[in-house]
């Protein structure tokens, strides 16, 4: 495994996840997050987006995180490995909502700086959302590449906890 893809909804865990899987494998983490989102939480223009990703997917080894669907077909053309970590929408609810305090008036690690954490009722509602609007469509996505990639759905914070145990028992996967 060179290039790790890990997408879900926020809250679901995917920073820490792909931190996780540095430890393990050493590949370098892109955060989708820290590159689409300028100071003061201003989004990367299309062009410009779409250009910095298919760069970033052509590297050799990497993880990336981070949803942003519309570029999905390029980052799942790459990727080896797809982890689509599938929680229960209370508790990425729970977790975007734990963060926001956590980093109250600060930047996550995760993120450009000058992106102070935020939450607000239209991010909420995108979490709330997430199973019935992208869900769908990224199972459909997962399923179109399930023979080429090794494709791995994580549903619970037990499924991923032994996903990590296995691994670092093992070195790999």
């Amino acid at each position: 495994m060179n290039r790790i893809l890990v997408i879900g909804s926020a809250g679901s865990g995917k920073s820490t996840l792909s931190q996780e899987l540095n430890k393990a494998t050493n590949l370098p983490i892109i955060h989708l997050d820290r590159y689409y989102w300028k100071p003061s939480w201003v989004p990367t223009p299309n062009e410009e987006w779409d250009h910095f990703v298919e760069e970033a997917a052509k590297q050799e080894r990497w993880i990336i995180d981070g949803n942003y669907s519309r570029t999905i077909d390029l980052r799942l053309k790459r990727a080896d490995t797809v982890i689509f970590l599938d929680m229960p929408r209370i508790l990425c609810i729970y977790r975007i909502i734990k963060r926001r305090i956590k980093y109250h008036g600060k930047t996550r690690p995760d993120l450009n700086e000058e992106c102070p954490e935020k939450l607000d009722w239209a991010f909420f509602v995108w979490v709330w959302n997430y199973k019935k609007r992208s869900r769908p469509k990224i199972i459909k996505a997962l399923e179109t590449v399930k023979d080429q990639k090794q494709v791995i759905i994580l549903s619970t914070r037990k499924q991923v906890n032994e996903f990590i145990d296995r691994m670092k028992s093992k070195g790999k996967f």
